[in-house]
C-alpha cells in the first residue's frame, strides 16, 4: 500500500475519547499543533457505560481537572439532566459530586469544543501504526495508507484496542457499541514487543422508559441546590430528570446461577481481568451468594431519547436470559430491551511500563492514558489525558515534566498508584486509596491547582481572575471571623433555643461555627452584615474552620512525606551493588529506577528496612 504524507504535527492523539479529548485539548491550548483521530467520529467523548460523570473519588478526579483548565467539567455543568452530592452524612473529605449526563449532548458539546479549538485538528482516521525508532517517535500511518508526522503521540484507544463483545456464546470482534474495534494497531503493537495483557469491562442493557412501571421504583431525586463541577460556575438551576432505584430477588438470582454455564465469564470465554468494584450481575451472585437482592438503578440516557440504563446490571449472559431475568425485576415486568448488556475485552499495556509523566519507559516521545495504561473509568480517563496532553507538550519544548504527587491532588494518587503499583484489574479511584483526603478535598482543588494550571498556560484570564477573586474572598472572611466577636448577651437566646451550649464569655463567630451542629448559613443572625459569599468560597470557608485541627495534622504528615519526595535519586544507581538490600527489592529498584526515596518506598517487594540502606546508601555517596 501506497503512503502519502498528508502533514506534520507537534502532537498526535490517538482515541478521541475522554482521554484523548483532555490530552488534545491541553496541548493545544499549550500552543502545540495537534491532531486528534478517532477511528469514528460518533465516539468522541461517548459515554458507552453509565451516563454519568463524578461519583466518589470520581467527583475529586473532575474537580481538579477543571482547576488545571481542563474541560470536563464544563462540559458535564452544560448538559447535566440532574445533580447528586454523595456521602453528605460523612465528613468533607469523602463528599463526591456525581452528575446524570445528557449522553447525546455532552457528546455534541465536547465535539464541538475540539472543532473549535485553535491548534487542534479533530479527524476520522484509524491509526494502525506508530513510527518510532530508538530516537523516539516519528508520527502514525493510518489505513488509508496516510502518514502524519509527528514529534510525540499519546495513546488513548480506550476500550478499541482489540476490542471483543461477548454475550452468551456470541463473539464478536468490536469496539463498544457496536463500532470498528483497532485491531491493526494491537498487532503491530504486540510485533514491536509492546507487552499487552487483556483486561474487561461490562455495560447493562438499556430498555424503552414507556415499558417500565415506576410505580414499583423508588424515585431518586437531584439535589435542590445545584453544586456546578466548574470553579467558573456559581449557580446552576434547570429543572431535573429523576431516576429510580428497584432491586432484584430470589427468583432474579436462579435464573442467573441456573445459566452459571452460559455466561461467557464463567463459560471460560473471557480470558481478560474485570473490575472487581464494578462486577457483573453474575459475579455478584456468586460472590456474594448471602445477599437476598441487588440494587437496580434505572436512570434516564438523556432528554432527546426514551433509552434507559440499568445501572448495577451488567452481565455476559446470552440475549434470552438477560430477558428473563429482568422482566423478574419489580417494574421490569414488561420491559422492552433496545441494547443488549455485553462484556467487552480489550487490549491494554502494564502501567509499570510508564515514568510519572505517563511517557513510555521504552519509546520516547510517546505517552499514554486511559484506559490504555490498565484504568477504569471517564475522570480516571480523563485526568491521565490531561497529564499526558500537559507532558507531552512540555516533551516537546525539552522542559521538566509536570508532575503531581500524592500529598498534591488525586490526580497524583491515581498516576502514582498505577506507575509505581501497577494494578492486576481495571484500576479505580476512590477517596479511601488517597492518604491525605482531608487536604485534598474537592471543595479546594481550585486554590491547591489553578495557579499550576496558570503556569501552565492552561488557565484562562476569566478563570484566573475568579480564582484570585475567590482566595481573596476566602482569606478575607477567616481573618473576619476570628476577628469578629460575639457575647453571651448577643447569642445566648439564639444558642438556648437550638439546644447548644450557652457562652459564659465573649468568643469569636470563628469558634462558634465549629461546633458540630451550626454550620455557616446557620449563623446568619448572629452576623448580619456579612457579604454575600458564593457557594464554592463558603463551602471552603465552613470546612478550613470546623476542621482546622485535623487539617494542621495531615499538613504535618505531609511535611513528612515531602522529606522522603525530595530525597531524588540518580538514574543511574546501580542497586544490584548495594549491600543490605534484599535481592527482590534490589531486582524491583532496577527494573523501575525510582526518581525519588518517597517512590521508592511505595514499589511492590521494596521493604522499610531496604529504604533504610537505602537512605544510608545516599548519605555516603552524599559525603
Amino acid at each position: 500500500m501506497e503512503t502519502k504524507n498528508l502533514g506534520q504535527f507537534d502532537l498526535i492523539v490517538i482515541g478521541a475519547g475522554h482521554a484523548g479529548c483532555e490530552a488534545a485539548l491541553a496541548a493545544a491550548r499549550m500552543g502545540k499543533k495537534t491532531l486528534i483521530l478517532s477511528i469514528n467520529l460518533e465516539a468522541v467523548a461517548n459515554m458507552f457505560c453509565n451516563p454519568a460523570i463524578g461519583g466518589t473519588g470520581k467527583g475529586h478526579l473532575v474537580r481538579e481537572i477543571d482547576a488545571l483548565g481542563g474541560q470536563m467539567g464544563l462540559c458535564i455543568d452544560k448538559t447535566f439532566i440532574q445533580s447528586k452530592m454523595l456521602n453528605v452524612s460523612k465528613g468533607p473529605a469523602v463528599h463526591s459530586l456525581r452528575a446524570q449526563a445528557d449522553k447525546r449532548r455532552y457528546h455534541e458539546e465536547m465535539k464541538r469544543t475540539l472543532e473549535r479549538c485553535e491548534n487542534l485538528l479533530l479527524k476520522q482516521g484509524e491509526v494502525i501504526d506508530i513510527d518510532y525508532d530508538e530516537n523516539g517517535v516519528h508520527g502514525v500511518l493510518l489505513r488509508t495508507g496516510a502518514y502524519y508526522e509527528a514529534k510525540a503521540v499519546v495513546i488513548a484507544t480506550g476500550t478499541f484496542l482489540g476490542g471483543k463483545i461477548f454475550i452468551g456464546d456470541s463473539v464478536v470482534e468490536s469496539g463498544p457499541n457496536g463500532l470498528a474495534p483497532s485491531t491493526m494497531l494491537a498487532d503491530n503493537l504486540k510485533k514491536r514487543g509492546f507487552k499487552l495483557r487483556r483486561f474487561k469491562t461490562g455495560t447493562p442493557a438499556r430498555c424503552l422508559k414507556d415499558s417500565l412501571d415506576f410505580s414499583k421504583m423508588k424515585i431518586q431525586e437531584g439535589d435542590e441546590h445545584v453544586v456546578p463541577f466548574s470553579f467558573l460556575n456559581n449557580d446552576l438551576d434547570k429543572e431535573q430528570v429523576p431516576c429510580y432505584l428497584t432491586y432484584t430477588n430470589e427468583t432474579t438470582h436462579k435464573i442467573i446461577r441456573d445459566n452459571f454455564s452460559r455466561s461467557a465469564l464463567f463459560g471460560g470465554q473471557i480470558e481478560g481481568i474485570g473490575p472487581r468494584y464494578c462486577p457483573s450481575i453474575e459475579s455478584k451472585i456468586d460472590r456474594f451468594k448471602d445477599k437476598e437482592r441487588h440494587q437496580l438503578f434505572v436512570e434516564p440516557e438523556g432528554l432527546s431519547t426514551d433509552e434507559m440504563y440499568l445501572q448495577g446490571m451488567s452481565t455476559s449472559l446470552p440475549e434470552d436470559v438477560q430477558e428473563a431475568f429482568y422482566k423478574t425485576i419489580p417494574g421490569l415486568e414488561n420491559i422492552r430491551i433496545t441494547r443488549s448488556a455485553y462484556a467487552i475485552e480489550y487490549d491494554c499495556i502494564d502501567p509499570l511500563d510508564m515514568k510519572q509523566s505517563l511517557e513510555h519507559r521504552e519509546v520516547k516521545g510517546l505517552f499514554c492514558a486511559g484506559q490504555f495504561n490498565g484504568s477504569s473509568g471517564y475522570e480516571e480517563a480523563a485526568a491521565q489525558g490531561l497529564m499526558a496532553g500537559i507532558n507531552a507538550a512540555l516533551w516537546i519544548d525539552k522542559k521538566e515534566p509536570f508532575i503531581l504527587d500524592r500529598s498534591e491532588a488525586y490526580i497524583g494518587v491515581l498516576i502514582d498508584d498505577l506507575v509505581t503499583k501497577g494494578t492486576n484489574e481495571p484500576y479505580r479511584m476512590m477517596t479511601s486509596r488517597c492518604e491525605y483526603r482531608l487536604v485534598l478535598r474537592q471543595d479546594n482543588a481550585d486554590m491547591r491547582l489553578t495557579e499550576m494550571g496558570r503556569e501552565l498556560g492552561l488557565v484562562s484570564d476569566e478563570r484566573y481572575k475568579r480564582f484570585l477573586d475567590d482566595k481573596k474572598s476566602f482569606e478575607d472572611e477567616m481573618q473576619r471571623l476570628n476577628d469578629l466577636q460575639i457575647t453571651p448577651t448577643i447569642a445566648n437566646k439564639f444558642l438556648e433555643e437550638r439546644g447548644s451550649a450557652l457562652l459564659d464569655n465573649r468568643i469569636s463567630l470563628a469558634e462558634l461555627l465549629k461546633r458540630p451542629e451550626f454550620s455557616y448559613d446557620d449563623l446568619e443572625e448572629l452576623d448580619p452584615d456579612r457579604k454575600k459569599l458564593s457557594y464554592h468560597v463558603k463551602t471552603k470557608v465552613e470546612v478550613a474552620i470546623k476542621y482546622a485541627g485535623y487539617i494542621d495534622k495531615q499538613m504535618q504528615q505531609i511535611e513528612h512525606f515531602k522529606k522522603l519526595e525530595t530525597k531524588k535519586l540518580p538514574t543511574d544507581i546501580d542497586y544490584m551493588s548495594i549491600d543490605g538490600i534484599r535481592i527482590e527489592a534490589r531486582e524491583k529498584l532496577n527494573q523501575f529506577k525510582p526518581t525519588s526515596v518517597g517512590q521508592a518506598s511505595r514499589i511492590s517487594g521494596v521493604s522499610p528496612a531496604d529504604i533504610n540502606v537505602l537512605l544510608v546508601y545516599l548519605e555516603r555517596i552524599k559525603k
